[in-house]
């Protein structure tokens, strides 16, 4: 699989709608049939590929046996008997563990009409009874065995497609047969048994209604006028709440038979065991499954509408504004070769640079929209579009298309300048490049994801070696030209389909919209400019710094550095990941700086990084720094502002000059603010529109008694704000403040002592002005026999709420801090146990910890979950339930074992990871305190048992001792 069909996905990241397994995929939708409007001037299609097609494969055949791309030889593939498909790899990156994934060629797609919804119906019943593991039972087996249910254990459905992933801790054959076992239960075996699937109809809807988002609805909707007359519109995956709340169980049924069959069914094994033991235990496992009648059709998913230029108005209270312009066609249902390959590679440069534009443009000092990107792609085999969209400012849809209208002419008049081109070669190689150096120790997970992405595309899974060397030959000699013609033909077909969403109604409606399109045609477009000359100015910040102190953590392998002009450096080299280094620079105190009476700025902080620099803004220093891996970002932790970045070892100079530039001369253009500004204006509207929303926005200030460190700004306060409010929080700490930088990954300690050295050490002395008096200190809100109430403006069917109990911060006594984060485990066990599994009250019932490092006696045992608004009493009188049994009695052994082991197995799989290191890490030079606790966290969690867990919730959990949030529908 080189990716190139999905590489310009990437590029509209920022505009999609947050996708879920149940929403369709992101990509940019989407347009119906309006008023019509003069038919735009004919682009021809490119001429059509011959190829093998993915219908052409037959039952039990892998793509690249019909294919010219070569497969990645690290896998191992094979067929059953019975049809069943099988990927295995080894891959010891994290040592130790492994991923199972069962992959079925079943989606929505394959629903009748009264089974719509029933897919991913099924994919719940999955988890709820099988003929050898009785309902309720399936997960407990998977936690005693260290997954957690949700991070370890999960399962998607889409339209055309459902997936079940198991992430194994541990490789060891106990744990693979027992979730072979489970697999192949779920594969055929399930009972699916009426009373269970009535007790798990509240759960789905639960589900359903925290999908249900104005971004959702947009989305169906354009997924709707824009597939006009196809079938995937009329079969969303979470179907429709008639048919979920009555379905017999049989419907259920009906399509599992159907469709969950060997010959559908793709088992994808990655991890540290041996190939041939785990190919073994999968013929053995799963050689006598066997489906039952006839293998379901597969659906007609209908023509695309041909028609001209069209407009569809979505107007969602809570959305926010967005334009976009497509053009569809008849996708050509290829499955992966070279040829098909070239194509979408040579597109995707054309798309890179068209998007290059698009980001131009919305940083210029009066952008026409926030933010803009165009990409192309098939959309379920039923119709292949090219879509430009960009988020618009409020009421401003006229700005927006016009500047979407002139940048898809510019493209199809003039095409792409061979500068343009080759900076987006560059670029792309870079990433290539990168990928290669990190090969050997591509992450387990990642690799099984990817097998999974390639099935029901038709795509040959490849490795980066392969890409690599497939670009580098596509790219000898590449001409403008070339990819300009490329560019051109993404264009054929019908349209353009010109859909705005918006939370009001546009005056003169859709005819409006095709009229204005109509008088853009006689603007016209001149060619893309030529970029001026600049070079990179922050090479040098003075004289090299020298190193004052050095001394060696030796059991953590790391070392700890500080610099003649008081800078802090802490390097930890691991191995984790080839090729991939991560940078932390923290300055000042973060949150412990700032005043509480006063709004914080750090809403628009995004605006600090998007400045730019002094000398370079920022579309100047990503054009100078083409070729280079590194990114910037800015955020603020309780006791430090932060700049962040990830880059590779080659690189890590540029990364730390490029951070050292951001921590000296900021360029804080208005232009950024404004544009972060801009894109808040309409944040309220969207927060209230679902419960999610509004306890994001109040729950921060609700659980500090209103400190305003931690509070949502208001609408008037985001219309009031400037640039300078932002600068007099950020400015001071981090171009004054005391300096520390955590690397770590794939590096040497000498280098990257060199690298600070050049930078950070070279900055003159800094003051490091004290925290704020008394800024340690953090409000937390009092028990209260009533709740605090919220509402919202969403579905008047969703509620939600939030408790909590106040425990303390993790060093006023570090064991206790973990007997209450087990204690935490358990809670949250029995709200699954109760409230979902023997309730079915609510989808994701979630229960945590957390204990501050940084503010005094600022901790709290948390509880959350979305229920219908009648049931909220009811759901509260269980929770207090769980509380009163948990102080009251102790747990079992097994409740503990369950709770205790996916908590340190999550641990232990963290501590693989060079990002656990670079937060682990962070200000332990000052405190020590930090190193104990990291070194401890195993065995302090081991030693925690059943009476501690009953000690804990005695001291908290009283029902006196409880703070609780609801928030209900708004009365109507």
């Amino acid at each position: 699989m080189i990716s190139a069909s999905r590489l310009a996905l990437v590029a509209a990241a920022g505009l999609s709608v947050a996708a879920c397994s149940h929403v369709p995929k992101p990509s940019l939708p989407f347009i119906k049939k309006g008023e019509a409007s003069a038919p735009a001037p004919k682009i021809p299609e490119a001429p059509a590929l011959s190829g093998p097609k993915i219908a052409d494969l037959k039952t039990g055949q892998w793509a690249q046996e019909i294919s010219d791309v070569a497969v990645d030889p690290s896998w191992r593939f094979g067929t059953l008997p019975n049809g069943m498909r099988y990927a295995i790899r080894k891959n010891a990156t994290p040592p130790g563990q492994a991923s199972l994934r069962m992959w079925f060629d079943a989606g929505s797609l394959m629903e009748a009409d009264d089974q719509q919804g029933l897919a991913h119906f099924l994919e719940h019943m999955a988890f709820n009874g099988s003929k050898n593991v009785p309902e309720g039972e399936m997960v407990k087996i998977l936690e005693r065995h260290g997954l957690a249910f949700g991070a370890d254990t999960n399962a998607s459905t889409s339209f055309d497609e459902t997936t079940y992933q198991l992430d194994l801790p541990k490789s060891d054959d106990a744990t693979v047969d027992t979730s072979l076992m489970l697999l192949r239960e779920a594969a055929g075996e399930l009972t699916i048994a009426p009373d269970a699937v009535d007790r798990e109809r509240g759960v789905v809807m639960s589900e359903q209604r925290t999908r249900d988002t104005p971004g959702y609805r947009v989305a169906i909707g354009t997924l709707s006028a824009q597939m006009e007359g196809q079938l995937p519109p009329k079969r969303i995956p979470i179907g429709k709440s008639e048919i979920l709340k009555s379905a017999p169980a049989q419907r259920i049924r009906d399509f599992y038979e159907a469709y969950y069959r060997p010959e559908r069914a793709v088992l994808v094994a990655v991890g540290d065991f041996d190939v041939d033991a785990m190919e073994a235990k999968i013929k053995t496992k799963f050689g006598d499954w066997a489906g039952k009648g006839a293998n379901g059709k597969n659906p007609d998913l209908g023509p695309v509408a041909k028609r001209g230029p069209t407009a569809k108005l979505l107007v969602e209270a809570g959305a926010p504004w967005s334009v976009q312009m497509t053009w569809m066609r008849k996708p050509d249902g290829l499955l992966e070769t070279k040829a098909v390959d070239e194509r979408d590679m040579l597109e995707n440069l054309a798309f890179a640079v068209v998007n290059r534009r698009l980001q131009a443009i919305g940083r210029s000092a009066e952008p026409p929209f926030i933010a803009g990107g165009a990409f192309k792609g098939d959309q379920y085999g039923a119709v292949r579009v090219t879509t430009f969209g960009a988020t618009a400012q409020p009421s401003n849809w006229r700005e927006a298309m016009a500047s979407l209208d002139a940048e898809q002419r510019r493209a199809v008049q003039y095409g792409v300048r061979q500068d343009e081109l080759d900076r987006e070669i560059a670029s792309l190689r870079a990433a290539l490049v990168a990928a290669v150096a990190g090969e050997a120790t591509q992450r387990t997970p990642q690799l099984a994801n990817q097998l999974v992405g390639t099935l029901g595309d038709g795509e040959v899974i490849t490795s980066p070696s392969q890409n690599l060397a497939f670009f580098d030959e596509l790219v000898k000699g590449l001409t403008a030209e070339r990819v300009s013609a490329v560019l051109k033909s993404s264009f054929a077909g019908s349209g353009p389909l010109i859909t705005i969403a918006s939370p009001t109604a546009i005056e003169g409606g859709e005819p409006a919209v095709l009229k204005a399109y109509d008088d853009l045609k006689s603007q016209p477009v001149t060619p893309p400019a030529a970029p001026g000359v600049t070079v990179w100015p922050y090479s040098s910040f003075g004289p090299t710094g020298k190193v004052a102190e050095q001394k060696d953590v030796t059991d953590l392998d790391t070392v700890f550095v500080r610099f003649e002009n008081g800078v802090k450096l802490t390097v930890k080299p691991t191995k984790f990941r080839d090729d991939q280094v991560l940078v932390k620079v923290r300055s000042g105190h973060g949150l412990l700086d700032m005043p509480s009476d006063k709004q914080s700025a750090l809403w628009s902080a995004s605006a600090f990084i998007e400045g730019g620099l002094k000398q370079i803004s920022s579309q100047d220093m990503e054009r100078v720094l083409t070729g280079k891996i590194w990114n910037a970002n800015l955020g603020v932790e309780d006791d430090a502002f932060v700049l962040s970045g990830r880059t590779r070892p080659e690189d890590l100079s540029t990364e730390l000059q490029v951070l050292a530039a951001f921590a000296t001369e900021p360029g804080w253009r208005p232009e950024a603010f404004s544009r972060v500004k801009a894109a808040y204006g309409t944040a309220h509207d969207q927060l209230q529109s679902t419960t999610g929303g509004v306890i994001s926005r109040d729950l921060g200030g609700l659980m500090h008694n209103g400190d305003q460190r931690w509070t949502f700004p208001t609408r008037e306060q985001i219309a009031a704000a400037s640039l300078g409010e932002l600068r007099t929080v950020v400015d001071n700490p981090l171009t004054k403040g005391d300096l520390e930088i955590v690397i770590v990954g794939d590096t040497t300690v000498d280098k990257a002592i060199t690298a600070v050295a050049d930078t950070f050490g070279a900055l003159p002395a800094r003051p490091g002005d004290p925290a704020l008096a008394g800024a340690e200190k953090a409000p937390f809100p009092a028990p209260a026999a009533e709740p605090v109430l919220r509402t919202h403006k969403g579905r008047p069917d969703q509620a939600a709420l939030f408790m909590a109990w106040r425990t303390d911060d993790l060093f006023s006594n570090l064991q206790r801090s973990r007997d209450v984060s087990i204690l935490g485990q358990v809670v949250q066990l029995r709200l699954i146990d109760e409230l979902r599994e023997k309730q079915g009250a609510t989808y994701s019932p979630n229960a945590s910890s957390t204990a501050s490092v940084t503010f005094k006696n600022w901790g709290y045992l948390g509880v959350s979950m979305e229920v219908p608004p009648e049931k909220l009493d009811s759901v509260v009188a269980s929770i207090r339930k769980i509380a009163a049994d948990l102080r009251d009695k102790p747990i079992t052994e097994d409740e503990l074992e369950r709770a205790k082991k996916p908590r340190i197995d999550s641990i232990e799989k963290a501590r693989v990871t060079n990002e656990y290191w670079l937060g682990t890490l962070s200000g332990a030079q000052d405190d020590p305190r930090l190193l104990d606790a990291t070194r401890s966290v195993v065995a302090g969690l081991t030693r925690v048992t059943p009476a501690d867990v009953q000690r804990a919730a005695k001291t908290y959990l009283a029902d006196d001792k409880s703070w609780l949030l609801l928030v209900k529908p708004e009365a109507k």
